[in-house]
């Protein structure tokens, strides 16, 4: 895959990007309202998020751990920063007194029986995510995909009506079949992304050059939990993308699909705000889950 400059190395992954007068990077000129939505999905303390993603059944039906939402996912509420899901789960099965922000998916259309899942439309309108009082919206971009232009005129559409009303948009990078998942990749999407204007980005976490993504995308990246790993390797995932730079996570499978999910969300938030080693996380889980946390 071809880059525009391949002199253009200089990433300086050592030096954090400023961001005068917000804990946030790229996020110190914008609007009151949108930094405090901002300020309600990462911690100002420790600048980092843990989202807890449960959006999968807008295109794969009833995943393995989301059967039941309102038994596996509404008990965990309190233990994670925000939720990503959909307006339609949010209605029906979040409790309307529960505080916690809400990121709200905002794009889709083919479902998992489609070979083609790029040709996604924006499915939400802005207006109803201020009804809902949601902290941000998230929207899938498929950079490199056959639906490539249409997924990035989506964000595109969907950051002017957030500019509009002060909601922040949230750029997801979706990696189809073919593409491959490497460092070069990650940051040509997230840049894109962020150059259009998205508030922050979620994207996967590569083994080698990381860093660069992180430190070459002027918005906040949170890394997306992927597949269900065995704990020790989500968590060590974790640890090494927020310390490589991530501004938390946005994971799903690796907690709800986890045999104690509030014990690995536990072991999550150590590992993200307190910046515990992943051993001492795997301890922390396993000492949780003999205690009967489940």
């Amino acid at each position: 895959m071809p880059e525009a400059d391949k002199q253009g190395k200089l990433y300086y992954a050592n030096r954090p990007q400023a961001a005068p007068g917000f804990f946030l990077k790229g996020s110190h000129q914008l609007d009151w309202g949108m930094k405090n939505r901002l300020a309600r999905t990462f911690n100002p303390v420790s600048g980092r998020t843990v989202m807890l993603a449960v959006d999968h059944g807008y295109f794969q039906g009833p995943t393995t751990g989301l059967e039941r939402i309102d038994l596996s996912i509404v008990p965990l509420l309190p233990q994670c920063d925000a939720l990503f899901c959909t307006r339609g789960i949010l209605r029906s099965l979040i409790p309307a007194h529960c505080a916690k922000p809400m990121v709200l998916r905002a794009s889709g259309g083919p479902s998992i029986l489609r070979d083609e899942l790029s040709d996604e439309q924006i499915a939400m309108d802005m207006d109803d995510a201020v009804r809902l009082n949601a902290a941000g919206v998230g929207i899938q971009l498929f950079i490199g995909g056959e639906h490539e232009t249409r997924s990035i005129h989506n964000m595109t559409k969907l950051v002017d009506a957030g500019l509009r009303v002060g909601v922040p948009v949230m750029g997801v990078t979706a990696v189809g079949k073919n593409m491959t998942r490497n460092a070069q990749y990650f940051r040509l999407a997230c840049r894109i992304i962020a150059e259009l204007g998205a508030q922050y980005v979620k994207t996967y976490y590569v083994d080698e050059g990381f860093e660069t993504v992180t430190a070459s995308c002027p918005v906040p990246i949170v890394m997306a939990g992927g597949k269900k790993l065995p704990e020790l390797e989500a968590l060590t995932m974790a640890y090494n993308a927020v310390q490589q730079g991530a501004a938390g996570v946005d994971m799903g499978r690796n907690i709800f699909q986890s045999d104690a999910p509030h014990a690995m969300l536990s072991a999550v938030n150590a590992v993200v705000h307190e910046n515990m080693k992943p051993k001492e996380a795997f301890e922390l889980y396993g000492s949780l889950k003999a205690e009967g946390v489940g």
